[in-house]
């Protein structure tokens, strides 16, 4: 069922937070609804402009409203991640998608509230929720890549004069996540005290993680030990400290690396182990069971596991 993000935001604020899962292939999509259907959790279906360059924005469009076709209980809204205002526009018009994220972060102060400004004139007339953002994370997912001595904490005095200006209805914060399967190698883990601080200057107001992904240690550990090469001090967003996050008005976390890092392991192990198998149908298979799971168990820890029935 599909809902909007508005509507799912209002009932998670300060007691849960929905999963904004990526996804780039039909095994990501179908292993996402499978996963939000048996935990009964609503969901947010997160596309990024390479996401749509890669499949094609009909595509991708065609594959989640199949996959709701198959799971019609699974309560979710469709997103486009990281959009510049060209994607924006190209997302508002089509009918996609119920909300859209303008990530002008890389700008100016002003020049962010004015390209903000103008994605949310357009989908504010068409009813559409705008997620913006403010600081920037470092790290790097698709084509985002920002060195760290770059990377900047979200000033909580700007993020009021920020959304007064702008009028989006969501933010996503710089409070210390990062991009990419490389996070918190100094081990600082997350801002609360400015999370909090942005809280009370907004109050009520939904605010955004991203980067926050877990890298479990034993998921690159099984990498490597497949033939991987991937950096074994990688250390993953903290669950207490999303849940705390959760509590101070953090209603939409962005998860990506993690199903990537499943997607590589099950293919790095059926190939390992099965050298004489060519067919994507069988890992493929494994690789939608275990993203299922994996999707259960980010929405318990969300606490977001049953909460689909608040929508129905």
């Amino acid at each position: 069922m599909q809902i909007s993000t508005a509507q799912l935001f209002h009932q998670a604020y300060g007691t849960f937070a929905i999963g904004a899962f990526n996804v780039f292939t039909m095994e990501q999509v179908l292993g996402l609804f499978k996963g939000a259907a048996e935990s009964a959790a609503p969901i947010i279906v997160a596309v990024t402009p390479v996401a749509r360059r890669y499949a094609s924005p009909g595509m991708m469009a065609a594959m989640v409203k199949a996959a709701s076709n198959l799971y019609p209980d699974v309560v979710f809204a469709v997103h486009l991640d990281h959009g510049d205002r060209n994607h924006c526009a190209d997302a508002i018009e089509s009918g996609d998608y119920h909300s859209v994220m303008i990530d002008a972060s890389y700008e100016t102060f002003d020049k962010n509230i004015a390209f903000t400004s103008e994605i949310v004139r357009k989908a504010h007339a068409v009813s559409m929720h705008v997620e913006a953002e403010l600081g920037l994370l470092s790290g790097i997912e698709d084509d985002v890549n920002i060195a760290d001595k770059q990377a900047l904490y979200t000033d909580p005095e700007q993020a009021l004069e920020f959304v007064q200006r702008t009028q989006c209805d969501s933010l996503a914060v710089a409070v210390g996540t990062s991009h990419g399967a490389y996070k918190f190698s100094g081990g600082s883990g997350l801002r609360l005290e400015i999370l909090q601080q942005i809280g009370k200057k907004l109050p009520g107001f939904p605010l955004v993680l991203h980067g926050a992904s877990a890298v479990p240690h034993d998921e690159i550990e099984r990498i490597n030990a497949a033939g991987g090469a991937l950096k074994s001090s990688a250390q993953g967003a903290n669950p207490d400290e999303l849940q705390r996050a959760i509590s101070l008005g953090v209603c939409k976390i962005n998860i990506a690396t993690d199903a990537r890092l499943i997607w590589t392991r099950v293919h790095r192990e059926f190939f390992r182990d099965h050298p004489d198998k060519f067919d994507p149908i069988v890992p493929g298979q494994h690789y939608m069971s275990d993203y299922a799971e994996f999707v259960g168990v980010k929405c318990q820890l969300l606490g977001a596991n049953g909460k689909a029935r608040l929508f129905t």
